[in-house]
């Protein structure tokens, strides 16, 4: 009986790296899809996303042991606070960033929407970019 659930727990730590191996993938896809975008190694399991050595966005992996997977990005506080407030189980406030607007959102629940964290990242990205670069998203 013991070993059924040790191997349980197994398989479920095992599917549970895969759909973060697989959520990660998707949000480099999305920001690599900017134009001019650098992504980098941010720490151990982070990456931060650049363009023109401005940081826009981060992929955060339990990051000082809070224990999510997320996305923290660029924002306004009005934006940050309106997320927050409307849906307080997929975004937060993050740690440091959170001061000056940047907004977290979880890529670690059951449901993940792909078309928000576009809209986010697309606004992060456009809010720091130059002129000519942030025209080119629509």
């Amino acid at each position: 009986m013991a070993d059924d659930r040790t191997e349980e727990t197994h398989r479920a730590r095992i599917e549970m790296a895969s759909a973060t191996a697989q959520r990660r993938a998707r949000l480099v896809e999305i920001c690599a899809a900017y134009p001019g975008v650098v992504i980098e190694p941010a720490g151990e399991g982070h990456l931060s996303f650049r363009v023109r050595r401005k940081t826009f966005g981060y992929y955060l992996f339990n990051h000082h042991g809070d224990g999510k997977v997320a996305l923290c990005c660029k924002s306004s506080l009005v934006d940050q606070r309106r997320l927050v407030r409307e849906d307080p189980e997929t975004f937060f406030v993050p740690a440091y960033l959170g001061a000056r607007g940047w907004v977290g959102l979880r890529l670690d629940l059951q449901d993940v929407d792909w078309s928000l964290v576009t809209e986010l990242t697309r606004r992060a990205y456009q809010g720091v970019a130059p002129a000519k670069l942030a025209a080119l998203v629509e």
